[in-house]
């Protein structure tokens, strides 16, 4: 089992997270591995524009209100928990 770089849980299934996204220039950057839910959770919050401009390392991630309070929530989830992710309505009006 491989640990989720976000949320720190144990994972039977991840993904490869450009920490800055790919349509922003990001396809040789670093990447992240982070659980399922949390890759999800992320690009339902924030914009790629977001992401590559603020956002772009687990700590700055960590350290960003939106998604804290997600955080304290799922790392009390079992790691193979199936949890279906909404985006949120103020993503959803940006565009």
């Amino acid at each position: 089992m491989d640990v989720c770089e976000l949320c720190g849980r144990s994972v039977v299934k991840g993904t490869s997270h450009h920490l800055t996204p790919k349509e922003e220039g990001g396809t040789f950057k670093p990447t992240a591995f982070l659980c399922v839910p949390c890759h999800k959770q992320i690009h339902a919050i924030y914009t790629n524009q977001e992401l590559s401009v603020r956002l772009d390392s687990i700590k700055k991630l960590k350290e960003d209100d939106k998604i804290r309070c997600y955080l304290k929530w799922i790392k009390k989830q079992p790691g193979t928990k199936s949890i279906k992710i909404k985006k949120s309505h103020e993503r959803s009006r940006k565009k």
